[in-house]
Parts: C-alpha cells; sequence; structure tokens
C-alpha cells in the first residue's frame, strides 16, 4: 500500500474541470481528468528519465502516466475527522446577525487547519437549550 509522505492541501472540493495545472509532490493524492477523475498516489515525477507523472491507485494496482504538465491533474482534499472549538472569545457580527466560534479543523492525515463555525441567533439559542440540558444532567450525574 502507497504511504503519503506529504500533507494534502485541505479543499472545498475537487472541481474536475480544466483549470490551472497541479503540481504534486511525491506521495500526493491527485485526482487525474485524463481518466475521469481517477485518483491515485503520484509514484514518480516528471525529469530527465520520465516524461510524465507517475500515479498508482492508493490501495495498489497498475501505475498509469498523466501528462508532464499537471494540467489534468487535481488536488484530493483531505477528510475533516473532528472540529474543536479554540480557547478563544466566540463573537456577534451586527451586519450578518451571526455568531462566529473560531475553530481547529482537525483532517485524517494529521493535519489541522484554522476555521470559524458560522451561527444564527436561531441555531445559538438551539444549541444553547441542547448544551444546558446536557451540563445539567453532567452535573447530576456528580452527585
Amino acid at each position: 500500500m502507497a504511504e503519503q509522505t506529504s500533507k494534502q492541501i485541505p479543499a472545498r472540493s475537487v472541481e474536475l474541470s480544466p483549470g490551472a495545472p497541479f503540481h504534486p509532490r511525491l506521495g500526493d493524492l491527485a485526482a487525474d481528468l485524463a481518466r475521469a477523475g481517477r485518483i491515485g498516489v503520484v509514484v514518480a515525477l516528471p525529469s530527465d528519465t520520465s516524461a510524465s507523472y507517475h500515479l498508482r491507485p492508493p490501495g495498489g494496482g497498475q501505475e498509469w502516466s498523466a501528462r508532464f504538465d499537471g494540467t489534468t491533474l487535481r488536488p484530493v482534499p483531505v477528510p475533516v475527522t473532528h472540529v474543536v472549538p479554540l480557547q478563544r472569545d466566540a463573537a456577534y457580527d451586527e451586519q450578518t446577525q451571526h455568531i462566529t466560534l473560531p475553530v481547529t479543523v482537525h483532517h485524517e492525515d494529521g493535519g489541522t487547519s484554522e476555521s470559524i463555525l458560522t451561527l444564527t441567533a436561531a441555531q445559538a439559542e438551539l444549541y444553547y437549550g441542547q448544551f444546558g440540558r446536557i451540563l445539567a444532567r453532567h452535573e447530576l450525574g456528580k452527585r
């Protein structure tokens, strides 16, 4: 089985359409548009001895080549495993009438990124009630 050697860049989505080329590194996952979006691990880079990228399915299997210029390759987003609040204050934005909470997003490859959880006032009220009930049960269990 191929082992990932570099962190993937979290992306909002992989759009399978022509655009700016992606120049992956060894071990990166890439979607190959020329192969209907097939995902592979980059096992060889274009060089003096190889005129193309070489990819292999993540679980092993038959290698294939992709264009040397990266125009058919796209990054593969790393799945999120969980999100946790940062130790910072939530804020209320008067203009949008949203509450924002800074969070850390944890990815399957061990990487993290910071983001913002945005809630409407109605969502915050809903969670306020739910958390209140959960905390009350927790306190009862301590006695």
